[in-house]
């Protein structure tokens, strides 16, 4: 996803193609879903469609439970 240039967007099935399996589009936004890291830039990973999904993921990394 970093490669992805600035004003640019791949579809979430398009990035699992680039990673060698273009029926993973699930996993890549699994994968994206629990990404902490702001210098990936998941919001350039839309849907097929051109629609923004899933985009929900937390400002910072939530507090760790204790058991």
């Amino acid at each position: 996803m970093r490669k992805i240039p600035k004003g640019k967007t791949m579809s979430y099935k398009a990035v699992a193609a680039k990673a060698g399996n273009s029926k993973a589009a699930r996993a890549v936004g699994a994968i994206m879903r629990t990404n902490y890291d702001p210098s990936i830039p998941c919001h350039r990973v839309i849907a097929s469609d051109g629609s923004m999904r899933g985009d929900v993921r937390p400002r910072r990394r939530p507090a760790k439970q204790r058991s």
